[in-house]
């Protein structure tokens, strides 16, 4: 970072056209934010606990006061349909009661019995945490976040993708706004080019205790090994290539219906969204023609408009990435049922694909499709539906369907973070969230997520 003055700037996916410019934050800003930051956390730590939970609460209530606000915020910054954004703003409000009324138990001291002494584990703030954070949910994922953070006693300092530099900011304001200590929650305004040394540098200072990210593997990798080498705690919430599996005796409508807003929500654009729609044979024709049927009637548009269904990619660069990994999927022999190309005219918009035949080592199988695009792949049994399912270095959610007691016993084989049967993988504030393999480490939500951002603490006296 240099003293010449930069800037940030928000873009309309829909429309390409530029929102806002937002002053960035150059080096003597970013020292100033930690200074801030800190002094608020040892403030909060010693804020007591019911005083924490009613900054929650009233975070939650102006959440719901400002829905409309904000959901427009998001669908004009990194183009989700609105309807969908105004669920994303609930869901914010949803957490932070869920948090409120559930973290004084998820908090308490924990006895263990001892004959010769009293023992017992205390859950004691770290200090500051740090967030680095995406743009497909830039409500939601920083809420999520910064709920468990803040209960626990910490402060929070965000770095959220400067896509959606104006929900940071908006959030910032959201707490300042519900009460809290000044400089609690600072958002930190970095472009684009100056994102790692920025990062690196944040780590890396002893006032920050622990660091959370959810975006890509790379990301994720460079973050941790700056934070290993600092010996600081991560969670990191990474990428996925979620395996929607239909087994032979699946109500195959249904699952079809559920395929279509498991893969298409946020226009595909999410972590959780399937990628993989792996068929027993003997229903995949079904399966693919009710799908299909089930794509056809998903309306792309103007996100604003209530009807839209499909939105923009949040980026140009990501659609023609998108498009390209549909390209190569075909040359190496899958096919095209519908769909498979960038739309014409303003904005960052693909059209609804749907690929089948698509096999092991196929692009769309082993890379992490971030768009609406489903891979429809074959099974010959349930081991070999397994073997597909497994077949990849992510393990964040899956989905299995078929009679229930069949479903689980397969859906137990597959390694994933989450096991959804005949249902969607989706997050709940009352369920741990998060991944293995390359899907990352660590849990959001839940006790497990509040307790991720704490020194779990011995404590025993004679």
């Amino acid at each position: 970072m240099t003293g010449t003055p930069s800037y940030v700037t928000t873009r309309n996916p829909a429309t390409g056209q530029e929102l806002q410019r937002y002053p960035a934050h150059d080096t003597a800003g970013v020292e100033l934010a930690l200074a801030e930051v800190h002094a608020a956390s040892v403030v909060w730590a010693a804020t007591p606990l019911d005083e924490r939970l009613t900054l929650l609460r009233r975070a939650g209530k102006l959440l719901g006061e400002r829905r409309e606000q904000y959901a427009t915020l998001i669908t004009s910054e990194m183009g989700k349909p609105l309807t969908e954004a105004l669920a994303e703003v609930d869901k914010c409000a949803w957490n932070c009661e869920v948090v409120a009324d559930l973290a004084p138990g998820w908090l308490a001291d924990h006895e263990v019995a001892s004959a010769a002494s009293r023992s017992w584990l205390s859950y004691e703030p770290l200090g500051v945490v740090f967030a680095v954070m995406p743009w497909n949910f830039p409500f939601w994922q920083v809420l999520r976040f910064a709920c468990a953070a803040l209960a626990a006693g910490n402060a929070a300092l965000l770095k959220h993708s400067p896509d959606v530099t104006g929900c940071a900011l908006a959030i910032e304001d959201l707490f300042a706004d519900a009460g809290s200590p000044a400089g609690l929650l600072r958002s930190l305004v970095v472009p684009p080019g100056d994102v790692p040394s920025v990062s690196k540098r944040v780590v890396e200072d002893p006032r920050v205790a622990a660091v959370t990210l959810t975006g890509s593997e790379r990301a994720g990798a460079s973050i941790a090994s700056v934070a290993g080498g600092a010996i600081k705690k991560t969670v990191l919430e990474l990428g996925g290539s979620d395996p929607f599996v239909v087994l032979a005796d699946a109500d195959v409508a249904a699952a079809a219906a559920t395929a279509v807003r498991s893969r298409f929500n946020t226009t595909g654009q999410s972590c959780v969204c399937a990628k993989r729609f792996i068929v027993h044979e003997s229903v995949a024709e079904e399966f693919l023609e009710r799908f299909v049927e089930g794509v056809a009637l998903l309306q792309v548009g103007d996100p604003l408009d209530p009807t839209t269904t499909i939105g923009p990619m949040a980026r140009a660069d990501l659609r023609d990435d998108l498009v390209d990994q549909v390209a190569r999927t075909v040359e190496q022999g899958a096919r095209v049922v519908t769909g498979g190309h960038a739309i014409d005219g303003p904005g960052c918009y693909v059209e609804p694909t749907v690929v089948d035949g698509v096999l092991p080592g196929m692009t769309a199988f082993v890379e992490e499709t971030f768009g609406p695009v489903a891979a429809v792949v074959r099974a010959v049994d349930d081991d070999h539906a397994v073997a597909l399912a497994n077949d990849t270095t992510f393990g964040l959610g899956a989905s299995v369907w078929g009679s229930p007691e069949h479903a689980l016993a397969v859906g137990r084989r597959i390694r994933s973070g989450a096991l959804f049967v005949n249902a969607m993988v989706a997050s709940d504030p009352r369920l741990p969230f998060g991944g293995t393999g390359r899907s990352g480490y660590g849990r959001e939500l839940s006790a497990e997520g509040v307790r991720e951002f704490t020194n779990v603490r011995t404590i025993v006296v004679a």
